[in-house]
């Protein structure tokens, strides 16, 4: 198994990843700090003082802008495979009250910052409910249905891919080139040098083979879906303490 196209535009869009807000017949684009909640809806942390704020408001007589949040995946290793780009769209509205307060929740579970506690002096958040969904990778855009975007969840394995390659890389080399010589049937002295895992998502690990830039790329896939990262050290072996070993500090 792999992520489908809705995971991977939840995932991008999650709010790990710096994100771009276009508005439409508004100069722009404007930098934001964005999350999404459990069901998906864009939430906007936007400082009162900037021109985003100023751009969110909409004209008389509206209730409502659209706009168009941009995410660039960032791929978390020289060399691993981007998962692309996203685009959501929707109808941006300021929140108040116990909606503000509910949504400043959500926002803290990803991104727990202490701004959250000025809403409404320093800060506005702002919401939307994606109606719009579009993914773009190896130059190939593909629109996806609202509802299987909304139904989609994020990949728990994200926020920590990166730490976790280079804990791969960094303390357990040895062993996870020996685990995928062994899954892969290779031999131990390969022309190209070792195998070496990319990326890492809750379906298994994508793995690259040749020279550091080469393209060739399998998947090993994992037993199950990763639905905690906890869960990684049952899932891949190279992991696992050994039983005489103490966990590090």
């Amino acid at each position: 198994m792999r992520p489908n196209s809705a995971e991977i535009v939840r995932t991008l869009v999650a709010g790990r990843l710096p994100g771009l807000v276009h508005l439409a017949h508004r100069p722009g684009p404007h930098h934001a700090r964005h999350a999404t909640d459990s069901d998906g809806r864009v939430l906007l942390l936007v400082p009162v003082a900037s021109h985003l704020a100023a751009a969110l408001q909409p004209a008389a007589g509206g209730s409502d802008v659209a706009v168009v949040l941009d995410v660039l995946d960032l791929p978390p290793a020289a060399g691993a495979p981007g998962l692309g780009r996203a685009w959501v769209s929707g109808w941006a509205a300021e929140l108040r009250g116990d909606e503000a307060r509910h949504a400043a929740d959500e926002f803290a579970a990803v991104e727990p910052t202490g701004d959250l506690l000025d809403l409404g002096t320093r800060f506005r958040l702002f919401r939307f409910e994606v109606v719009e969904v579009r993914w773009e990778r190896a130059g190939v855009v593909r629109r996806i249905d609202p509802v299987e975007y909304a139904e989609a969840e994020p990949d728990p394995v994200h926020p920590v891919e990166a730490r976790l390659l280079a804990d791969l890389a960094d303390c357990h080399g040895a062993r996870v080139t020996e685990y995928l010589r062994q899954q892969l049937g290779l031999t131990e002295h390969t022309p190209d040098g070792p195998p070496r895992v990319v990326r890492i998502d809750r379906y298994g690990l994508v793995v690259a083979l040749g020279r550091p830039g080469a393209r060739r790329r399998v998947r090993l896939a994992f037993p199950g879906p990763v639905t905690d990262p906890a869960d990684l050290p049952r899932l891949l072996p190279p992991l696992r303490l050994p039983a005489d070993a103490h966990p590090p500090h």
